[in-house]
């Protein structure tokens, strides 16, 4: 991989050295940062730090990678997963100011330990379909005939199943940034070539309230 900034510039290459230190920070932190009880991911590495669910999604794509380079065995890494899935799967979740998430999707920022909404923070499509694309990664990932790893893949498709895509767009044809329980949801929504392609790709895809073509 190289890049060239401008002409007469001299051409920085990354070695496979640089990539393997990238990914282990990446991985480093995500282990360290991560409640070890519900696998909510701190935002950043301020102790005083809420979760952030995209933080969560991120993490649980990185956990194949774990498998891949012998970090995590195979046979244990399933709980990884789960326990995250567990967590929103049993979330409080509901119109309520402190409730996980609504209508499927979740608060961007969530309490480390209890994993209620925190900061009066909205709650977030696209930090949700990073969520999501972390539970699916995982989900296409696992794929052995095991106890664990059939409960992840369902409980992977159920939560992504969960979110009302339609009631994202607020009777528009844009998907929203987000949505508060005091004042609803936000006036701006998601146009542009962005990370929005994931949100469209995901809402398009959804197997209960898909997006129209």
């Amino acid at each position: 991989m190289s890049t060239n900034a401008s002409q007469g510039d001299s051409i920085s290459v990354l070695t496979d050295e640089d990539l393997n230190r990238l990914e282990l920070t990446t991985i480093k932190y995500y282990l360290h940062e991560s409640n070890p009880a519900n696998g909510l991911v701190r935002d950043k590495t301020d102790k005083s730090a809420p979760a952030s669910i995209a933080a969560v999604g991120l993490a649980m794509s990185a956990i194949p990678i774990l498998v891949e380079r012998g970090v995590v065995a195979r046979e244990f890494a399933p709980e990884l997963v789960l326990k995250r899935l567990r967590f929103f799967r049993d979330s409080p979740h509901g119109p309520e100011v402190d409730a996980t998430g609504y209508k499927g999707f979740y608060y961007h920022f969530l309490d480390m330990k209890s994993g209620k909404r925190v900061w009066n923070c909205e709650l977030s499509t696209i930090d949700s379909a990073f969520l999501f694309a972390g539970m699916l990664t995982c989900a296409a990932y696992f794929d052995a005939d095991t106890p664990e790893e059939k409960e992840l893949r369902e409980l992977a498709i159920e939560l992504y199943s969960r979110a009302d895509w339609q009631w994202a767009l607020n009777g528009g044809s844009a998907l929203c940034h987000g949505w508060h329980p005091e004042s609803g949801f936000i006036p701006h929504y998601w146009k542009g070539y962005d990370e929005a392609l994931l949100l469209y790709i995901l809402g398009l895809g959804s197997p209960s309230f898909p997006l129209s073509e």
